[in-house]
């Protein structure tokens, strides 16, 4: 079964060098073991979703145009999300906010190619279906 995932909540890039937080706003008003429970509406890039460290996806223009200057080698460059889809699938018969809440199975696409995965849901009792 699926766990509810909170703020603290590790993510990972498919293109990123470094782990990411999750934070939540508590706009919603629920929790989950203590932090503020995560929708699928939390993807907002630097604000939900904090910085892989580098990002290291040639589809990133700041990544192409860094490797084209250094001839062709890849060049890294500092990661900034840019993920404006929701989390995808969410936890649809669980409603936050009138919002499915988001669970440790979903991912978020990033502009740039990137699959964004929960590594630790920062919950270890909340489970949703």
């Amino acid at each position: 079964m699926a766990q509810q995932v909170t703020t603290g909540a590790m993510l990972r890039c498919s293109f990123g060098v470094a782990p990411a937080t999750l934070a939540v706003l508590p706009v919603n008003r629920v929790t989950a073991e203590g932090p503020p429970a995560a929708t699928i509406q939390d993807h907002a890039p630097l604000v939900n979703i904090g910085s892989f460290g580098m990002c290291m996806s040639i589809a990133n223009p700041a990544v192409a145009a860094a490797t084209t200057a250094a001839l062709g080698v890849l060049a890294p460059m500092p990661c900034v999300p840019a993920t404006v889809s929701p989390w995808v699938p969410g936890a649809p018969t669980v409603l936050i906010g009138n919002l499915p809440a988001l669970d440790n199975l979903s991912q978020c696409m990033c502009m740039w190619g990137g699959v964004i995965n929960v590594v630790n849901p920062a919950t270890v009792r909340t489970n949703v279906p």
